[in-house]
This record gives structure tokens, sequence and C-alpha cells, in this order.
């Protein structure tokens, strides 16, 4: 009888140390096995996290024309964060998208995420997830120095050019209405687009967040000091993502507290 009691015990220890060891077990990403919603698991399973990014947008999103890598702060979020979820920073794809192509490739599902200066707005939330700000800036206007051009009100009956698809063209029908002023537009795909068309007169201003506009300046041009409409970028992803949007939104409010975020900006001038 002491002999089959032992041994139950024995078996019932074994049986304990294996559960143990097997619940404690790490995978190969950043996170536990077992502990992930859906929406990470996906991603962690894969092994990559797909990132819709800027490639023209030097300091944010740009594709370095010497390295042919895309580099930038928000390149260097998307790293931290697959750090943080699959416990490597390079395991990330990036995949180029405009103003006009971002949602859409959300939507498709050829992205899990895009970080690529996409405003926040309560039209957009309507659509997709966003995490709070980890960026805001202002709306501005980038012009030639020989045009005299100091103040909005000077670019009266100017033509103005805009990204396709970007809140810009909506913000400065506001401001022109403030103003009692009015503007002509014009529409370009890319933000080297609307450059050469700056430079060469087809547009009076090229407007869109001062901080992009900082990464066209040259010898020939200048931003106006005024701006106006602050601009506030966030990680979005699709709207049914619940899970992925909430820890999106944690790992932005980390990094801005543990200082990371801020040592990405400076990295890249942004501050």
């Amino acid at each position: 009888m002491k002999k089959t009691v032992s041994i139950l015990l024995l078996l019932v220890m074994l049986f304990a140390l294996v559960g143990c060891s097997g619940g404690n077990s790490e995978g190969k990403s950043g996170e536990s096995e077992g502990d992930l919603p859906a929406d990470l698991q996906a991603i962690v399973d894969r092994g990559v996290l797909r990132v819709g990014v800027k490639t023209d947008v030097p300091g944010f999103g740009y594709q370095n024309p010497d390295t042919n890598e895309v580099e930038g702060m928000e390149i260097d979020i998307a790293k931290a964060l697959a750090k943080k979820l699959l416990g490597d920073e390079n395991k990330i794809e990036t995949t180029g998208v405009t103003a006009q192509t971002r949602g859409p490739l959300l939507d498709n599902n050829e992205v899990d995420i895009v970080i690529a200066t996409f405003t926040i707005t309560e039209q957009r939330k309507e659509s997709y997830n966003f995490t709070q700000p980890y960026y805001v800036d202002e709306i501005g206007f980038l012009v030639k120095k020989e045009a005299g051009f100091k103040a909005i009100k000077d670019l009266d009956g100017k033509t103005i050019g805009v990204a396709q698809s970007a809140t810009t063209r909506d913000a400065l029908e506001e401001k022109a209405k403030e103003l009692g002023i009015t503007f002509q537009y014009s529409e370009y795909a890319s933000y080297p687009d609307l450059n050469a068309a700056l430079a060469s007169g087809r547009i009076d201003a090229f407007s869109v967040d001062k901080s992009i506009l900082h990464g066209y300046l040259n010898e020939s041009t200048e931003i106006l000091e005024e701006g106006f409409k602050p601009q506030e970028y966030g990680i979005a992803c699709k709207l049914d993502k619940k899970d992925l949007a909430k820890y999106l939104d944690d790992f932005i409010g980390e990094i801005k507290a543990d200082g990371t975020l801020d040592s990405i900006m400076e990295k890249w001038n942004l501050k």
C-alpha cells in the first residue's frame, strides 16, 4: 500500500514539473508564447513585422540613394517595435507608401501597420485605429526666396501644390476662409514631384507639414515662418485589429516614458 502511494506521489510530482517547464517556455519572439492575442500571434508566427513607411520624407522615412536603405525616425520606431515583439529589430519588412496608398495597403492586409507621417483625424478614426501621437507638427509653406512671400496672406490667389489624398488641402481651405483669401490648387502624387513643380514654377508654394518641408529646403527656397493647424502623427492599423491597436498604443506610451522616442527624434534632428 505504501509502495503504491509513493509511486502515485512520484507521478504527481513528475506531471507538475513537466507542466511548469512547458508553461514558462520562451519562443523565438520577444514575447512569451501563448500569452499573445491572435492579432499579435499572427505576426509572431510569421516572424516579420510588415510596415508601410514613407520613402520620400527625409528624417521620417527616406530611401537613401547611397545605401538604397530606408531610414529615418519612423523606421527606427518600427525597429524598436520589432525588437519588443519579435526580439530582433531587423525583423521588419518595409513597403513604401504615399498618402494615397497607405490606407488601401492596410485594407488589403498587405502591411500590418503604417508608420508614415499619418495625421490623426476624427474622420480617419472611422476607418483605422491610431495610437496616441508620437510626433506633432504644423502645416507650412515652402516657397522660392526670389518670390518675396513672407506671410500666408501674400499667397492670395496663388497656386498651392499639395499631395494627393492628404488632409492639407482641406486645412488650407479653412485657413483661406479665416484670412479672407483664396488659393488655387495643384495635386501631385509625391513630395519630390511637388518640389520639382515648385522649382519649375508650376506652383507658387509647396504646402505640407513643416518637418516634411525641411527635407526639401535648398539655397533658393525657404519655409514661411507662419504655420497653422497642428498635425499629430500616429501608428495606424486596421479597425478590427483591436488587440494590435492596444499593443501599439502601449508601446508608444512606453517609448515616450523611457526616453527612447526623444533619442530617436534627436538622432534625426526632429526635436
